[in-house]
């Protein structure tokens, strides 16, 4: 991709370690060649523990904002002046805009996943919703979805703790299961929506199921979400296609989130729909 820079173009970029895989580069420079913003967007690894170092060197070389993925996201919070609403909630930032030397630290990730949702035609008000998972991402969406009206949201998780420590944000709502077989078959059973918030599945990482018999006790109507979007299909969503379940994977929620930066940073409301027709485009011609 060829990005037109000038003297006044303000620069962007994702943070992370690892990050070179990052697809955010080429995600938000299509958005930001396609709307004509004197924007460019880069990757910059920034070691674990190196947040506060980075912050210094991101004003000095007076970026105009950042993303964050793992392991930072944490660490940026108490550095910011200024919290957005779900980045306060989430206790986690992915989008940092710089202004004038202050810090306003957003995150957009529950956002993109409720709308990667809408665009499948699920609706999570008064759904009872089984949710893998309890970290970053899990924590995000499911936080998102007791905002969006979600009738209870299970969180089954390998560490019993953890799973608590995220369930203590809303206990009206949420619940901690465990991960066993078992349980995954009771808790399936009663669920309207299922959504894989572990790497289970994702390429590279080598760990699989052991058992997806699962998804067999989910009700017919049940629909099936899997963060991850690479492989596009999962054998998770593979099989729940199989059995007739509504399914998406995570490429939504990851063009979303970006979206919804990109808003931040530029200050511009963006026309989401077509700003994912755009990318999903790109993404295709690697």
């Amino acid at each position: 991709m060829q990005v037109e820079l000038k003297n006044t173009t303000k620069k962007l970029c994702v943070i992370g370690d690892p990050v070179l895989h990052s697809k955010s580069p080429l995600i938000q420079n299509t958005m930001i060649r396609a709307l004509g913003l004197d924007y460019v967007y880069l990757c910059q690894p920034v070691k674990a523990g190196r947040a506060a170092a980075w912050l210094d060197a991101a004003r000095e070389a007076g970026y105009a904002g950042f993303n964050a993925t793992m392991p930072h996201k944490l660490d940026l919070v108490p550095r910011m002046d200024e919290l957005d609403q779900d980045a306060a909630l989430y206790q986690s930032v992915n989008t940092v805009c710089i202004r004038n030397g202050k810090l306003y630290g957003c995150n957009t990730d529950g956002r993109g996943f409720i709308r990667a949702l809408a665009d499948a035609g699920v609706d999570p008000a008064g759904r009872r919703v089984l949710l893998l998972g309890s970290g970053g991402a899990a924590k995000a969406v499911a936080l998102k979805l007791v905002q969006q009206g979600a009738a209870s949201v299970t969180v089954c998780n390998r560490t019993a703790a953890k799973a608590e420590e995220l369930c203590q944000y809303a206990p009206a709502v949420m619940k901690a299961a465990g991960f066993d077989q078992a349980t995954l078959r009771r808790e399936a059973d009663r669920a309207e929506l299922l959504v894989n918030c572990t790497s289970l599945g994702m390429a590279g990482t080598g760990g699989q199921f052991e058992d997806l018999s699962f998804l067999k006790e989910l009700p017919p109507a049940a629909a099936v979400c899997d963060l991850i979007y690479h492989p596009a299909e999962t054998e998770l969503l593979c099989r729940a296609r199989e059995a007739g379940h509504p399914a998406l994977n995570g490429l939504g929620m990851l063009i979303y989130q970006a979206v919804y930066a990109l808003e931040h940073f530029a200050d511009v409301a963006l026309d989401a729909g077509t700003m994912r027709t755009l990318v999903e485009q790109a993404l295709k011609e690697l």
